[in-house]
């Protein structure tokens, strides 16, 4: 099954000191508004995403469709078409794609652990 990147979504809680600890690691800002409280920051294909009052907890993401460099992916496995593998194997969903869409779509569910994992579509 092909996931696109991934990348780790954190809960901040100061995201300008975020920002600076992550840069200190050899991160650049990569994408998002910093005023809008939330950054995507890269080190080589590694993907942090730094969101401050947004989500409670840290969320590991895949965004099939994409690569590390949010560039469209030729081929690449649908939501949706993931969304039925994990149904198929008994994953609970916390949050499902509508199925009889195409395009953009999510879905979230969570590991053995509680970690929540989002796959997140937006081709």
């Amino acid at each position: 099954m092909r996931l696109g990147a991934m990348s780790i979504s954190l809960a901040v809680k100061d995201i300008h000191k975020s920002k600076a600890f992550y840069e200190t690691l050899g991160f650049t800002v990569y994408a998002g508004q910093i005023e809008k409280n939330y950054l995507i920051l890269k080190n080589g294909n590694a993907l942090v995403g730094l969101f401050q009052g947004m989500f409670e907890n840290n969320i590991l993401t895949f965004n099939p469709g994409w690569d590390e460099n949010a560039n469209k992916l030729d081929e690449f496995d649908d939501v949706r078409d993931i969304q039925k593998h994990l149904k198929a194997n008994h994953v609970k969903l916390e949050r499902e794609v509508d199925e009889t869409t195409s395009g953009p779509g999510s879905v979230v569910f969570f590991d053995p652990d509680g970690n929540t994992i989002l796959l997140d579509q937006h081709v």
